[in-house]
């Protein structure tokens, strides 16, 4: 599909270009032909500005009603990044389904294959019905970008999803983000957008539940060793930090002034918002929700192994004020070039360790406690979304 021309002129065109993506990247099962994929809306809060300079007025219902056309093009840019997440991490994912632990781990990285989908749907779907051409060809471009040729437009959503320690830990945390980021849009003054998050956000849910019980199955069980653990979630909790962009963000302090993206905790919070550390005030409160679920895990752990952690909100950094500089993953404490290749060796995933991991999956058969009482994830995917405004 990459490298065609085509010109969408109505959403079933780009409906079109969707289904000849999913043959393209080797998804196109039974049960996801079985999905019918919709375009959902839900309630927002309230229908009056949250936050920011026009805070107080009626919500915008098209872009007509948007003041500049600088706000329309900072909102059209977040939606396209939002949505290009969504279509990444099914690329990533792609090649778990022939090797899942169990069948109820197969059906659940199905479903969440499938809702990823629907949130990239919906992200087009808005492209497509408020922004003209230029909405036009965001959503036929997102189609023909690939991961696995490193052209998604955020770095974490380019790299392999290739074992289900990555899975666990990537659909806990890295969609962990994704939670944070619908709800800071759920806030949107842009009232098309913040209905988008409701459903979003409950099938959001279902993801960073199936890798939190995930990985505590996989500490339940014993098997795989705590410090090879904590390698993966210093690995995919590391680059999460990064998505929350750059400190001192002049996007993130227009997007808050014009009422386009809140802080995650916006209703609650009744400070004046620091306009010139957004991004670093909501990348805390991830970490701070993160730190929290590891702590149960170790509950779990056995006798005489360390401690899990989530790395230091400097260790690993890509972009930002630590990005290219070294710290410690677990003290944060400065390193020197030396010292710090040397950590790396000793807190981030080698392919000694993969090759590892692979050999404990391949060979073990309880690397992971069996999921009981369960409920079928593709018999109950609809549940979440029975109230939905279908459009």
């Amino acid at each position: 599909m990459p490298g065609k021309v085509a010109k969408i002129g109505t959403f079933s065109d780009w409906v079109g270009l969707f289904n000849d993506w999913r043959k393209d990247i080797g998804i196109d099962s039974r049960e996801i032909d079985a999905f019918h994929f919709d375009t959902l809306y839900g309630a927002i809060d309230t229908e009056e500005i949250e936050f920011g300079s026009y805070k107080g007025r009626r919500k915008w219902e098209n872009l007509r009603q948007m003041p500049t056309q600088q706000m329309r093009d900072a909102l059209m840019n977040m939606i396209v990044y939002q949505g290009d997440t969504e279509f990444a991490s099914v690329e990533q994912q792609r090649n778990l389904l022939e090797n899942a632990p169990t069948d109820w781990d197969r059906r659940a990285i199905l479903r969440v294959m499938i809702e990823e989908m629907r949130h990239g749907w919906q992200m087009c779907a808005l492209l497509v019905d408020h922004f003209g051409y230029s909405g036009k060809v965001e959503a036929q471009k997102m189609l023909e970008r690939r991961s696995f040729e490193n052209k998604r437009l955020l770095g974490a959503f380019n790299v392999d999803v290739d074992n289900w320690m990555d899975f666990f830990t990537y659909t806990d945390f890295v969609d962990r983000d994704g939670k944070f980021q619908l709800q800071m849009l759920k806030y949107s003054a842009f009232a098309p957008l913040g209905r988008s998050m409701s459903y979003m956000l409950r099938e959001e849910a279902f993801h960073m539940g199936t890798g939190n019980d995930g990985l505590r199955r996989i500490v339940a069980a014993g098997v795989i060793p705590a410090w090879l653990i904590q390698k993966y979630l210093n690995k995919w909790i590391s680059s999460s930090y990064d998505l929350f962009g750059t400190d001192h963000s002049s996007s993130a302090h227009w997007a808050y002034v014009w009422g386009v993206k809140g802080r995650y905790d916006e209703p609650k919070n009744d400070k004046t918002a620091d306009l010139d550390d957004l991004n670093d005030y909501n990348r805390h409160l991830y970490r701070d929700e993160v730190a929290g679920l590891i702590a149960r895990f170790n509950s779990a752990l056995k006798p005489g192994e360390p401690k899990l952690y989530a790395p230091d909100i400097k260790f690993n950094r890509e972009i930002g004020r630590w990005a290219g500089l070294k710290f410690h993953a677990q003290t944060g404490e400065p390193l020197d070039d030396r010292a710090y290749e040397e950590h790396l060796l000793e807190y981030m995933p080698s392919a000694e360790d993969k090759k590892l991991l692979l050999d404990i999956i391949g060979s073990e058969k309880k690397w992971i406690v069996e999921k009981e009482g369960a409920r079928d994830p593709l018999e109950t995917i609809g549940e979440v979304r029975k109230s939905a405004i279908n459009l």
